[in-house]
């Protein structure tokens, strides 16, 4: 079915979906059966997931109406109707969002005696100690700009807290406006001395404003801070002769994107207001849609929530989650057995934060690079840690003289500065870097080993659903596949030619390679299922996802629900899918998870007819992964891993604490457990990483018994210093203030 077969009023608005999610996100920060920083945390992500979508969403709708883009998605909004839309959404968000922070979770904090502190409840000795610090740290980096006919309106940087401080000349008389920026370089949260008693950096400012405008009458000040176009501009049609030193440029220019939305403290005079916007607005480019009224949110006295992250890391174990170590996979506990044996045994499944990224894809990439028969490496790199012990491991094996290949992504999203700096570091180290191919990022998460045996050639291959990132690692829910299978590592060989030479590969043998073949494949699956119906045999899809938003997948889960199949969506973010709707999809139910850990691993399941089929990777359905995308997905054949996948999908669907069910308007409704035991699928899998006990009965005695034979037991629960959860993007460091995602 193509794309126009959903009609308008079955196909739910992408971004009113995105700020769905992102209320279930704020919820948890509301929920008082979440520990108490850990509630802050999500307060904190809730924050900056809105900023990239202003940065990135909003800004671009923006620009659409100001081109005069008329026509309208697939759910028959216009740019101008969505943002009115998002704006009324938004507005209670933000409204919400205040009054969590300064209604409940301040006061809790505060009955644990942790304190965000105003200057003037400081005792005399505190108050002169934060004189001291001032004058010795923070003074020396302050500068204020004025704003009059001799000084133009400074730039204001993204993201960035500012003071608009207002001035009286004693001597001359009148009103003067001056901008100081709250650096970036310095903690947000001034310790004072009492034990998790702190000062927010920007009161610490406006209490020494003399200090920086000596003579004059300090009349007022007020925070505000600006949200600035973030995305990159690539041209898709031409290929740059150097993609690098391109993208390298688009990230500076970034820094000058036009503004999208300005954040105001609650109480700012209307007059310095205004003078913001005017003069916000004068700066525009002429072709931007300037900014007006309706842009301005006044966001309570405390801006930039992103930063209460480092707070909600204060080491009092009793309000955060309890730390826990992840477990090695059970065929990999044998430290003196090498990786490549176990896998030539059989294949691997790997559920990360559960099981440890350090004792399988780290060891993985370890012993290819130590290992003396092994000739060559290939990955991606799409996001990577600042520490990355694998980017370590790759130019140690470019240095033993193995060929070390590596697709380093420069357009991923937040992360292109420091993907620019490791391709660069690869290269120093005689690795071969390429930069994917024009119009396509590469969001594969793929590693090819070639390694030399008694018996020739043999190719070691990861296929995942989550970055090579230590970090994320232990805070993103991922899957990854470790095998040797011949046809695999031949796919897997074509992927790579495709990405570093010269192909235009269409057909492979085993995986499913977007944009080339996925698409098609994934419509023909579901096609497949709803024949499988008609004819009245067994007939089932679960798909466990990021997004979906493929106006063609989801006509084509329309018209399977009507044949007759059941379908089970497990979305952490977007769904523009109706479910529930009587004749058209009342066999299709939504469900989302939202706890501790960020749900990111692709998981699908066909019944088909009794021949069940599972396969994972790196593609949510979504236009951009299936069609603008180079993703791969992998078949999961072994029977054995095949039960721990359908029981880690159960564990999901069983959910009544952390789930929620999307009703036909698009809404979300928290699940709870109504009579019966409480399941919580993080909870529940950190005791058995793929929730073996809730094995289903066409699973064999002897099926069963195999696969617990080999299953996890509960891990120990022995502090790793981290526990996380949501955010659509990868951690990003701010100055010293917090780590943002």
């Amino acid at each position: 079915m193509p794309a126009h077969a959903v009609a308008p009023d079955l196909y739910l608005n992408r971004e009113l979906a995105w700020l769905e999610f992102n209320a279930r996100v704020l919820h948890e920060a509301l929920d008082e059966r979440t520990p108490l920083l850990e509630r802050l945390k999500f307060l904190s992500i809730f924050s900056t997931n809105l900023d990239e979508f202003y940065q990135v969403r909003v800004a671009g709708l923006r620009r659409q109406v100001a081109a005069g883009v008329q026509h309208a998605p697939a759910d028959g909004m216009s740019p101008s109707a969505q943002l009115g839309a998002i704006e009324a959404k938004v507005r209670v968000l933000i409204a919400q969002a205040r009054d969590c922070l300064h209604t409940v979770l301040l006061p809790a904090l505060d009955r644990f005696d942790i304190r965000l502190v105003e200057m003037d409840a400081l005792s005399p000795d505190e108050t002169r100690a934060m004189d001291q610090f001032f004058d010795r740290e923070v003074f020396p980096v302050l500068t204020p700009l004025a704003v009059d006919p001799g000084h133009t309106f400074p730039y204001i940087s993204n993201l960035s807290i500012s003071l608009a401080v207002a001035l009286r000349d004693p001597a001359r008389g009148g009103e003067h406006f001056a901008r100081v920026k709250v650096p970036r370089s310095m903690p947000r949260w001034i310790p004072i001395g009492r034990p998790h008693h702190f000062v927010p950096l920007e009161r610490l400012i406006g209490a020494h404003l003399v200090s920086l405008f000596p003579g004059m009458e300090i009349v007022g000040w007020h925070t505000f801070k600006i949200t600035r176009y973030s995305d990159l501009d690539v041209p898709a049609a031409d290929e740059p002769e150097d993609l690098l030193a391109t993208i390298e440029e688009q990230v500076f220019q970034r820094r000058f994107g036009e503004v999208v939305r300005l954040e105001v403290q609650s109480g700012m005079p209307v007059h310095i207001r205004q003078l913001l916007l005017d003069e916000l607005r004068e700066v525009s480019d002429p072709e931007i849609l300037p900014l007006t009224e309706a842009d301005v949110h006044e966001s309570g006295t405390l801006l930039e929530l992103g930063d209460l992250l480092s707070l909600a890391t204060l080491d009092i174990p009793a309000l955060r989650d309890a730390p826990f170590t992840p477990l090695t996979p059970p065929e990999l506990r044998d430290p003196t057995r090498s990786i490549f044996a176990a896998i030539r045994e059989q294949d691997i499944l790997v559920h990360h934060p559960f099981e440890s990224f350090a004792t399988s894809v780290e060891r993985f990439f370890e012993a290819a690079a130590q290992d003396e028969h092994v000739l060559a490496i290939k990955t991606t790199l799409y996001r990577t840690s600042g520490d990355s012990a694998i980017v370590k491991t790759l130019t140690d094996a470019a240095q033993r003289g193995k060929q070390v290949a590596v697709l380093v992504e420069l357009q991923a999203r937040g992360d292109e500065a420091n993907n620019i700096s490791w391709a660069r570091t690869l290269e120093n180290f005689g690795v071969h870097v390429a930069y994917g191919l024009p119009g396509l990022k590469t969001h594969a998460k793929i590693a090819l080993v070639v390694r030399r045996e008694p018996d020739g050639i043999r190719r070691y291959v990861h296929i995942g659903t989550g970055n090579y990132n230590s970090k994320t690692a232990r805070l993103y829910t991922d899957l990854a596949l470790l095998t040797c299978k011949p046809d695999i590592g031949a796919d897997l060989s074509d992927v790579f030619n495709l990405l570093t030479g010269h192909s235009r590969q269409r057909e492979y043998r085993k995986v499913l390679v977007a944009p080339a073949n996925m698409k098609m494949r994934f419509l023909a699956l579901i096609r497949r299922e709803a024949e499988h119906a008609s004819a009245g045999r067994p007939s089932r899809i679960i798909a466990k996802l990021n997004s979906l938003v493929s106006p063609d997948i989801i006509a084509e889960l329309y018209a399977a629900s009507q044949a007759g199949v059941e379908i089970d969506l497990i979305l952490r973010g977007i769904c523009c899918l109706r479910p529930q709707l009587p004749g058209t999809s009342d066999r299709i139910r939504v469900r989302s998870i939202i706890g501790r850990f960020l749900e990111h691993s692709r998981l699908f399941y066909f019944s088909n007819g009794g021949s069940e089929e599972f396969y994972l990777g790196s593609a949510d359905w979504m236009p951009r992964n299936l069609e603008r995308r180079v993703e791969v997905i992998v078949p999961v054949e072994e029977r054995a891993l095949q039960l721990r996948l359908f029981s880690l999908l159960e564990t999901c669907l069983a959910d009544n604490r952390q789930a929620w069910e999307q009703r036909p308007d698009g809404h979300y409704v928290q699940r709870t457990p109504e009579g019966e035991e409480e399941v919580a699928t993080h909870h529940k899998l950190l005791r058995d990483p793929w929730g073996l006990d809730r094995v289903d009965s066409r699973y064999t005695t002897a099926e069963v018994r195999a696969v617990s034979a080999t299953a996890s037991p509960a891990p120990q629960q022995a502090a790793t210093g981290d526990n996380g959860h949501e955010t659509p993007a990868a951690e990003r460091p701010k100055g010293s203030r917090a780590v943002r995602r």
